[in-house]
């Protein structure tokens, strides 16, 4: 029986590498996987601080279950550039800092303590990707996710990858192919659903180390989709007694010229980019920090797709996406820059590992074999394509550019498209666009598949408590590509950039190293121009009402609140200021191809007398919200907001006393109606008790009105203390619960 445990803690850690380490004790500093080597501040810090190398080291004790059998260390991930010792001797490098390696330690163990040292440097080393160029993200060094110690039978189950040919048709099929090592005789494949009812069962003999298993005429079957995110397990065991779990689920894609469909009915991708950098820890949070932005992504801003921009991410990650049914575009690591042959050669290999790793995802639906906003490079593209579709020939391959009439090698052309700022040129005659014709990006003579990467971002950049004119700004620049990608056919959807603010080099960004592109601030708190994306859903998902105002007189030019953008799913607003009543609808004649337009109440709908003139008494405004005539929401907006109440916010109130996990607590500064205060400011000192320990420093400020941390958890049971003290809130205490953990699973497939 195999057994796969984490083996996160008890490492030692030291900056810098001795060729002296590789076999002494390390002496360093004790710490937990996932580990960030340089903890950055959150802005206006030197990027270079981690680029360089630094050592962990751990010993392991001989175990009597490992005399005949495989052991092995997997690693989940190491940014960058990793070299594995065990008791001297190197047993692997590997430069890929987002895909998994695994270094064998059978032939190396001694019957005591058996001594590993990790080499990882952080250094842009140009010979791998993404570096040789300039990124727009950073590469915080670090081993940032989990390590597992495997015990494997002699013959084991190596990897396995499962294909659901023909779903649509009444009766499924499921292939399992299998890769063994060491194995003879038969593999068997139970397939189980989410209840653990066994649906179909089959075997299959093992040569040369290969087999598949075909399970035909499948009946009862759940498709998978966003609305069913139904998810299968293939319970999988090798004759001589080797054993493993993987989950798998029924869908089928097609991308067209016509628009993208999942299990043969028509659906508009609208989602965001994803980078899976934390504040302070960089990469290195772990398994519920990266399901909870899955679930931010789909539940709170309404997104069927995220793309992982611009790497393979966790699976922690995927596997949520999984279950909650987000659809996922994956890419390779990459920032523009193409490399010489050996450079090129590592990123043929990055599709390959990618893929190996993510085959069973559902909800992985293409591959991204392109450098990101790479220019074109007609050998290189046609070694990655031929890669993808050599290993998994169930899902198209797409490649991101930003380039119009790029050869097309792929199968789906997918376009970073940011017309909307580049025609917005005073003194021209062009119009305000918000994305470009198929015809005139591809330069082709006849639609093909295309997808919307990109848009906005950079474009225009806005911080959580910039001017509310500027945030009204950012969110209708989100609208207006979301309703042109609706009103196209043949545009199968589009993924906006991005998902949240994020730390980034000093060649981008506001200066303060930080790109300030995302609807959510770098905590996942959302900027108006989020609720684009939220309103989106239907009401049946939840309703969402948000005007994008702070409701004052003297905040825009010249005056007021008009035009008041409302997003939101409701059928009408009605908006009641003083003793003026008004009903208002969506503005389906500027948005008329949203599922939701918005409701923008402007001068057609109020004079200047009803609402008051410069130097009059500015009031209150209330906004209701009907849907089929029932009133569903209302927000109240004092004509006199006054810092009331420091809402405190954490993402769980109870959660596993696991060393590698977190859990984010939010902070927002509220008037007396329970509206955040854009532009109050005010620090927050931050202190913890008991077992968890804060990430980042104990005082921070509030931006947008709002601010957030994550607490590290320490593996022990018990009450969680946080006191937060503000000078103008006061003093506040919540309570959190760290729990026993539940058993830890063995049966996990990993690919090597």
């Amino acid at each position: 029986m195999r057994n796969n445990q984490k083996l996160n803690t008890e490492w030692s850690f030291r900056d810098g590498f001795d060729p002296d380490w590789i076999t002494a004790d390390l002496g360093g500093a004790a710490v937990t996987l996932p580990h960030n080597a340089v903890d950055l501040p959150l802005n206006y810090f030197d990027e270079t601080a981690y680029q360089h190398a630094f050592t962990y080291q751990r010993d392991l004790h001989w175990c009597a279950e490992w005399e005949g059998a495989e052991v092995e260390l997997r690693f989940d991930a190491a940014m960058a550039d990793a070299v594995v010792w065990c008791n001297g001797t190197e047993v692997v490098r590997h430069a890929d800092g987002y895909t998994p390696f695994t270094a064998r330690l059978t032939p190396h163990l001694t019957r005591g303590v058996n001594r590993i040292t990790v080499r990882i440097d952080g250094t842009e080393n140009p010979q791998i990707p993404p570096f040789g160029g300039r990124i727009d993200y950073l590469t915080y060094a670090g081993i940032y996710r989990d390590v597992w110690l495997r015990v494997l039978p002699k013959a084991h189950i190596r990897n396995v990858k499962i294909e659901t040919p023909e779903v649509l048709a009444a009766r499924k099929t499921v292939v399992l192919n299998l890769w063994t090592e060491g194995a003879q005789g038969t593999a068997t494949a139970v397939i189980f659903d989410a209840s653990g009812t066994e649906v179909g069962r089959g075997t299959a003999e093992i040569a040369d180390d290969r087999a598949k298993v075909t399970i035909a005429d499948l009946t009862g079957i759940t498709l998978w989709s966003c609305d069913t995110p139904a998810m299968y397990t293939a319970d999988i065991t090798l004759q001589s007694g080797d054993r493993t779990l993987t989950r798998f689920g029924f869908r089928q894609v097609d991308w067209t010229p016509e628009g993208f469909k999942l299990n043969g009915e028509a659906l508009k991708l609208r989602g965001l980019n994803r980078h899976q950098s934390f504040p302070y820890s960089g990469y290195a949070q772990g398994k519920r920090a990266q399901e909870r932005d899955a679930e931010i992504l789909r539940f709170d801003l309404g997104c069927n797709i995220a793309r992982t921009s611009h790497y393979p991410q966790s699976t922690y990650f995927l596997d949520r996406c999984d279950d909650i049914g987000l659809l996922v575009f994956e890419e390779i690591p990459g920032w523009q820059h193409i490399g010489g042959a050996a450079w090129q050669d590592e990123s043929v290999q990055n599709v390959a590992r990618m893929i190996e790793r993510d085959w069973n995802h559902p909800s992985i639906i293409i591959w991204g074999v392109r450098i990101n906003e790479s220019f074109d490079n007609r050998d290189f593209y046609l070694r990655t394509n031929a890669t993808a579709r050599e290993l998994d020939g169930t899902r198209p391959t797409g490649g991101v550019r930003y380039i119009t009439e790029s050869e097309l090698l792929e199968d789906v052309y997918t376009m970073n498209d940011f017309v909307l700022g580049e025609f917005e040129i005073p003194g021209t005659n062009r119009p305000r666009t918000a994305l470009r014709t198929q015809p005139e990006v591809t330069g082709l003579p006849h639609p093909v598949p295309y997808l919307i990467t990109e848009y906005n971002g950079h474009m225009f950049p806005t911080k959580a408590g910039d001017p509310e004119a500027h945030q009204s700004e950012h969110a209708i620049r989100h609208l207006e590509v979301l309703n042109a990608a609706y009103a196209d056919p043949s545009i199968s959807g589009c993924i906006g950039w991005c998902m949240y603010d994020y730390n980034t080099h000093k060649d981008f960004g506001a200066g303060d190293r930080i790109c300030h592109h995302g609807v959510m601030t770098i905590f996942r708190e959302p900027k108006f121009a989020a609720f684009a994306y939220s309103s989106q859903k239907p009401a049946s998902e939840g309703i969402v009402m948000e005007p994008v105002t702070v409701w004052a007189r003297g905040e825009r030019n010249i005056g007021g609140v008009l035009p008041l953008v409302i997003l939101t799913n409701c059928d009408e607003v009605e908006l009641v200021f003083a003793d003026v009543v008004k009903r208002v609808g969506p503005d389906r004649e500027r948005f008329g191809h949203l599922p939701n337009p918005p409701i923008i109440i402007d001068d057609r709908h109020f004079s200047a007398d009803e609402l008051g003139h410069w130097g009059q008494s500015w009031h209150g405004g209330r906004i209701t919200g009907y849907l089929n005539e029932e009133k569903v929401a209302e927000r109240i907006f004092p004509g006199d907001s006054t810092p009331t109440t420091l809402e405190i916010v954490p993402d769980v109130r109870t959660a596993e006393a696991d060393a590698s996990e977190e859990i984010r607590v939010i902070f927002r500064a509220l008037d007396q109606a329970g509206n955040k205060l854009l532009f109050l400011n005010d620090p927050l000192t931050l202190h913890v008790e008991g077992p968890a320990t804060l990430i980042g420093p104990e005082m921070t400020v509030l931006a947008g009105g709002t601010s957030g941390a994550w607490l590290r958890l320490t593996g022990e049971v018990g009450t969680i203390t946080l006191t937060v003290t503000s000078p103008r809130f006061g003093t506040q205490t919540i309570t959190l619960t760290a729990t026993e953990p539940a058993s830890q699973s063995d049966l996990l497939t990993f690919a090597l």
